[in-house]
């Protein structure tokens, strides 16, 4: 008996024990630094968003060569900010660096920085010339990032695989999930559609719940016979979030369609991660006798972490 309790205890705490895993992974994920130009060649510099921690802690700005740093002042002279501009320390404690330029003509360009791409080249100029092999690897890794630090999109695919298992509808539930949130993300990006983001992160911790719900039973429901229509349903409202959080990466105005490619290619490659991992740890233990008691307190918890989240969503959009 109490070998069954501890299973139990087990099983619920593993997705509170998931959530403050990557919770602390997507805290550490973003930094954010404004650059504005107040002259021709005159800048000032700062870090507006480091998720609560010391302004700009573990990041270094390397200027371009020809421009000298005064405190939060860059100096440039007539030639501008030309060159290569660096952040230092992009991977340690934050896996991303996004870099907002105000030109002096009103312009705005967005960069981000990664641990693989650490450099942008700046033209003096809201004149923007990355290559698009340069643009395809960031928004590729930021795509990755963001659903690994994504906690809610994660549990909705464990959701589906609970409610499907490894059988080929999965592989068809989780085609159209990322079909309908490539839809969404494309709309949103160009502009098409747009919907305030509280109501958003509310359905998608909804749609968590539902998945858990259904899960549970053991009768034939829509979202069994049909998980593929489930998640193209719910994948529609997902691909807002996602488009949410592209949007504030910005987007390369020459190579907007690779951008949005690669990032939703990057959030796919990281789905398939996640099942391929879940795949191997479930077939390290799917002959222990005790693996299957498992499925419904994990699906518990999933529900009541959902439940929360909407609760405290729902409570946003009403305030």
């Amino acid at each position: 008996m109490r070998t069954l309790i501890r299973r139990v205890l087990v099983g619920l705490m593993l997705p509170l024990a998931l959530f403050t895993t990557v919770a602390v992974a997507h805290e550490m994920s973003m930094a954010e630094m404004e650059l504005r130009e107040t002259a021709p060649g005159e800048f000032r510099w700062q870090w507006t968003a480091t998720n609560d921690r010391a302004v700009g802690e573990g990041l270094k700005p390397v200027w371009p060569e020809g421009c000298r740093a005064e405190s939060n002042l860059v100096h440039c002279g007539v030639a501008g900010m030309q060159g290569l501009l660096e952040v230092e320390g992009v991977g340690q404690r934050y896996s991303a660096a996004l870099v907002k330029v105000y030109w002096a003509d009103g312009q705005t360009r967005v960069y981000t920085l990664t641990a693989g791409q650490p450099t942008v080249h700046l033209f003096g100029s809201a004149d923007d010339r990355r290559g698009l092999g340069e643009i395809a690897s960031a928004y590729l890794v930021l795509g990755i990032e963001h659903i690994l630090g994504g906690l809610d999109h994660l549990l909705f695919v464990i959701g589906l695989l609970f409610l499907v298992g490894f059988r080929r509808r999965l592989a068809w539930a989780i085609t159209a999930f990322t079909a309908a949130h490539t839809l969404t993300v494309a709309s949103a990006a160009l502009g098409w559609l747009s919907l305030r983001t509280a109501p958003v992160e509310a359905c998608i911790a909804l749609s968590i719940g539902f998945v858990a719900s259904e899960a549970l039973r053991d009768r034939q429901t829509l979202a069994r016979r049909w998980p593929a229509l489930v998640a193209f349903v719910f994948g529609l409202v997902h691909g807002l979030g996602f488009a949410g959080a592209l949007q504030s990466f910005g987007l390369p105005q020459q190579h907007i369609a690779a951008a949005l490619l690669t990032f939703n290619l990057g959030v796919e490659l990281g789905q398939l991660l996640v099942l391929g991992l879940t795949w191997g740890l479930f077939s390290l233990v799917r002959n222990q006798p005790w693996t299957w008691r498992l499925k419904t307190p994990a699906l518990y918890g999933i529900g009541c972490l959902a439940a929360y989240w909407s609760f405290l969503r729902l409570a946003t959009v009403i305030a």
